[in-house]
């Protein structure tokens, strides 16, 4: 991970070890925004992503509790899991990216460059939180990267 001149980058390679000793997950590089955590209302996820070409198989945003939603990078595409997908052709160039959750109605809205690009329901729990960084999934690149610029996370009064 390295922060500079305002961009998180997060990277990973497929023989990293987990993030702890006892996990059975794949390598992970990600920030969980602290301080945001919830468990009813409106919440939106709001940032700029940057993925370079040859990162495949990897997550690089979440709405964590139950999982409720990841955005994945998969041939070039970024996709909700496997599928949908809510943006073709992401490699080496910015997009901004907007979540929205109302834990209430367990609903999820997705935004790329301010067009929805994806609704649908949440997966429950009644914790949530945002991360943002890279996690590797089944067939992941040997190297894995996401960058990260103007994060903000807003709720709705």
């Amino acid at each position: 991970y390295s922060f500079n001149n305002g961009i998180h980058t997060f990277w990973v390679f497929a023989n990293d070890e987990p993030h702890t000793i006892t996990s059975d997950t794949k390598p992970r590089s990600e920030i969980r925004i602290r301080g945001y955590d919830y468990s009813s209302g409106v919440w939106q996820f709001e940032g700029e992503a940057y993925i370079p070409s040859g990162t495949d198989a990897t997550s690089v945003m979440q709405v964590f509790g139950a999982t409720t939603i990841m955005l994945r990078v998969y041939s070039a595409k970024l996709t909700v899991y496997r599928s949908p997908t809510v943006l073709e052709n992401v490699y080496n160039r910015w997009f901004k990216v907007n979540v929205i959750h109302d834990a209430g109605a367990s609903n999820v809205k997705v935004y790329i460059d301010g067009v929805q690009r994806y609704e649908g329901s949440g997966a429950g729990g009644n914790n949530h939180y945002f991360k943002f960084g890279v996690y590797a999934e089944d067939g992941a690149s040997h190297r894995v990267e996401s960058r990260w610029r103007q994060i903000r996370v807003l709720r709705k009064n």
